[in-house]
């Protein structure tokens, strides 16, 4: 049995501080790295030691491999937990970790390697016998041959990056004409974003929803499902808002979901926490489309539906311990849902807003979660994802869950920057969403700019203002102007009103 008791986590922002906290219940030692940009970071007052590891790049910070080992070395560090993003499914850096005598806490880097690229990964579980969209088996660069396939398996169709991940070197493809053009800018986008212009062709499935299944999987071959998320919400085919359950899935549905999920798992002998992604169709057909060898952003509302600390489990995994529970031991209580609260503009094609949070004021009560890494005064830094936080609700119910939701979108205080609070809240209010009946093209059907405009006054409250503003000139008080009439606009609720001084 191995024994941790000094981890250091290679990332930054709230799933740092994420990480540290479970690791400080565990009565481990912590320690932090950060770039120059974040050395006044929440993670870094919260670890028990920190170093600075370089500039603000995170090619030059998070990402130096070099440096984190360097660190380990001279802290005594004998583990490191990755998060997402960064070194986190870098198998070169597992190896290195590895090599090093240190544990790293994750998968092994021969299941990374595996499953970090979508061909081999088809490749492996093809023996599960777990359904593939139609499409290439293995990479392809010849545009002519590649175009033949195409025609073959039926526009529309996908150009997908084989080694690509979060919508980069994807291209959708309608007709023959465009197929050229297409598969270029898919390659070219490719090498720029991944070094690697491998890219490969699926079927385009019309209407679908992306459900992803937790796995849990230990050394000694116990692998379990802890059931699924629904991350249909996306812009830019990256999740803005997750539930736990799906609204869509029946019982047996999702016993078969998870029985491939877990088939995923064993052809690369999974252990640790990882995502097997599938694709469901408007006909609920699912299609294997990855695996995430890592922990998933949006992991809070499977640990809301399960009551399971998934940090502790991949530690626990990581020393060596068997899962202490097994698939029938596993239930659904309850429903989660997850706002990813970005420095975005969402009337202005979700582009980034980056500046300072001059109010930032967190929702509290029940069944309301904030995992984040900010306070107030502090800046979005340019030089990362602009994600502020993470807002979970959890409730008895899917409709409670949704009713918490908007109420902590509502309390939730967030001035100086553009966000996707008001996204988030036009979206758990729309039929569609409320009604189950939605998928990932819930953005181009029914958003647009203007939905997030202010309603104008109706006609009687715009004559009864006529009235007031009349009545207070012909009083003609001391002191009174013109300008005394622009009362400041009320928005929100009357709670949030009060809060900010607006009657």
């Amino acid at each position: 049995m191995k024994k941790i008791t000094k981890l250091l986590v290679a990332n930054r922002g709230e799933i740092a501080l994420r990480v540290l906290r479970s690791a400080k219940e565990m009565g481990l030692q912590t320690v932090a790295i950060y770039s120059e940009a974040d050395r006044n970071a929440l993670h870094v007052r919260y670890a028990d030691e920190a170093v600075c590891v370089g500039p603000p790049a995170s090619k030059d910070s998070y990402l130096r491999g070099d440096k984190i080992l360097e660190v380990c070395r001279q802290l005594g560090v004998d583990a490191i937990h990755p998060g997402y993003g960064f070194l986190s499914e870098n198998a070169e850096f597992a190896r290195q970790v590895k090599e090093a005598g240190l544990i790293f806490v994750g998968p092994s880097p021969e299941a990374m390697d595996i499953m970090g690229d979508k061909l081999s990964a088809k490749q492996a579980v093809q023996a599960y016998n777990i359904p593939l969209v139609p499409g290439t088996a293995e990479a392809i660069s010849d545009v002519a041959e590649a175009k033949q396939i195409a025609q073959q398996v039926g526009f529309p169709i996908l150009i997908k990056a084989s080694a690509g991940g979060g919508g980069k070197g994807m291209r959708l493809v309608h007709n023959v004409e465009e197929f050229e053009e297409q598969m270029q800018l898919a390659i070219n986008e490719a090498v720029s974003a991944f070094g690697d212009g491998a890219v490969f062709i699926e079927k385009f499935v019309t209407g679908p929803r992306h459900i992803e299944i937790q796995v849990l999987g230990d050394e000694h071959g116990n692998i379990v499902h802890l059931f699924e998320r629904e991350c249909s919400i996306q812009r830019r085919h990256q999740k803005v808002i997750e539930e736990a359950p799906s609204s869509v899935l029946t019982p047996e549905l999702r016993a078969e979901m998870g029985r491939c999920a877990v088939d995923v798992a064993r052809a690369c002998n999974y252990t640790g926490a990882g995502t097997v992604e599938f694709l469901l169709d408007d006909q609920r057909n699912f299609y294997f489309l990855e695996m995430n060898t890592r922990l998933q952003v949006e992991h809070p509302v499977t640990e809301q539906i399960t009551g399971l600390d998934l940090v502790k489990e991949q530690i626990k995994v990581a020393q060596g311990q068997p899962l202490a529970f097994r698939q029938d031991d596993l239930s659904i209580n309850g429903h989660a849902l997850e706002l990813r609260v970005y420095a975005e503009d969402p009337q202005n094609n979700f582009l980034p807003d980056i500046g300072t949070l001059t109010t930032y004021v967190r929702p509290q009560g029940p069944g309301v979660r904030v995992d984040d890494g900010f306070e107030q005064g502090m800046d979005i830094p340019i030089y990362y994802d602009p994600m502020i936080a993470k807002l979970v609700t959890f409730g008895a119910t899917r409709e409670e869950a949704i009713a918490r939701m908007l109420r902590a979108i509502d309390e939730y205080q967030i001035t100086g920057i553009q966000t996707t609070l008001g996204f988030g809240s036009y979206v758990l209010r729309h039929p569609a969403f409320v009604s189950g009946n939605f998928d990932t093209n819930f953005i181009k059907d029914h958003f647009t700019p203007e939905s997030l405009k202010p309603a104008a006054p109706d006609e009687a409250t715009a004559k009864l203002a006529a009235v007031l503003t009349a009545m207070l000139l012909a009083e003609k008080k001391p002191g009174f102007t013109a300008a005394a009439t622009e009362a400041p606009v009320a928005t929100g609720s009357a709670w949030k009103r009060n809060r900010l001084g607006v009657r």
